[in-house]
């Protein structure tokens, strides 16, 4: 395999050190922002591994997070340290997605991607139906993680940004291995993939699982940090959309893609919510339509060096026509 460049090893480096300096050098409102941040960035390096090496449109995201968050809400319940309740969600989505990935991913295309949108709504009807252990409609308390407010947010936003870094190194590794060429081969041509002994199978539930395992431990910590959940909330439809739109926005298939993708659009996101809350939506809708149209590779797939070639260029001739 060629040399990979350490660049993104690098930049990933400096940028979860700078944000983790947050609550030293911020205040409260932008260390909220940088735990979203940080909790989006993991949800989009984790829908890369499938949806951007291996090519499969999955909306099964706002799952993963969902049963995350009601498997870790049930264990601190339970009497489970935090962390152990936060590492239990993430087995516990991980086993879960290997039984449903063996089934949903003998779809593909349009119909992999409808089969996926209906694990988010069965999965939210199961928790609203087991009422006695989930709670229902009425949602679930969370025990709250101790210490001062700033203090939980620090450490809230430190272990969001171990699970990003711990995602960050599964699309590395995925990227650098066997299993990445196979997820590329299965990316260009599936059937071609198959015919010459690759075990694309296998390959998709690998990537199927490392894609789930990841938003269950965010949905987990994400429940202990706000001490209250409900099914509307956790199993969102909205987030089972951002993500991918996050990850296109940066640039699919790529390392530091899902990353420039996540923290662009939060910011974005909440400059609209605090300028323009009645049309924040619309606007965040006319970003997607047009990312799909004029930006389909993402920003890290422009060609960054035409594009400042073409400025000096533009320069010259408008002082020759002037």
């Amino acid at each position: 395999m060629a040399k990979k460049s350490p660049w993104p090893l690098i930049a990933m480096a400096l940028w979860v050190a700078a944000l983790a300096l947050a609550p030293v050098t911020l205040g409260n409102y932008e260390v909220r922002i940088a735990i979203s941040i940080a909790m989006f960035t993991a949800l989009a390096l984790s829908w890369n591994i499938i949806g951007g090496f291996t090519g499969y449109p999955s909306f099964a995201t706002a799952a993963f997070y969902g049963i995350g968050c009601y498997v870790g809400a049930l264990a601190q319940r339970a009497g489970v340290p935090a962390a152990l309740a936060w590492l239990a969600a993430a087995a516990f989505v991980g086993g879960v997605s290997f039984v449903l990935g063996a089934i949903v991913l003998r779809l593909k295309g349009h119909y992999f991607a409808i089969g996926s949108i209906a694990l988010v709504d069965i999965s939210r009807l199961v928790v609203s139906s087991w009422g006695e252990v989930t709670g229902g409609g009425n949602g679930l308390n969370v025990p709250l993680l101790e210490g001062r407010p700033p203090e939980v947010s620090a450490l809230v936003l430190h272990v969001m940004l171990g699970i990003v870094v711990l995602a960050f190194l599964a699309n590395v590794l995925t990227d650098r291995s066997r299993l990445g060429f196979g997820l590329r081969c299965i990316e260009q041509n599936e059937d071609a993939a198959d015919m010459v002994g690759i075990d694309t199978t296998r390959y998709k539930i690998a990537a199927f699982v490392l894609s789930a395992i990841f938003p269950g431990a965010v949905g987990a910590v994400y429940a202990s940090w706000v001490g209250y959940i409900d099914p509307t909330d956790s199993f969102d439809i909205l987030t089972t959309v951002k993500v991918p739109v996050m990850a296109m926005l940066g640039g699919a298939g790529t390392l530091l893609g899902p990353v420039v993708g996540a923290v662009s659009f939060v910011l974005l996101e909440e400059l609209f919510w605090a300028n323009f809350l009645e049309w924040n939506r619309a606007i965040m809708g006319a970003i997607v339509v047009a990312l799909i149209f004029f930006l389909p590779g993402g920003i890290l797939k422009l060609d960054w060096r035409a594009i400042l070639r073409r400025q000096p260029r533009r320069k010259a001739a408008e002082r020759k026509a002037g």
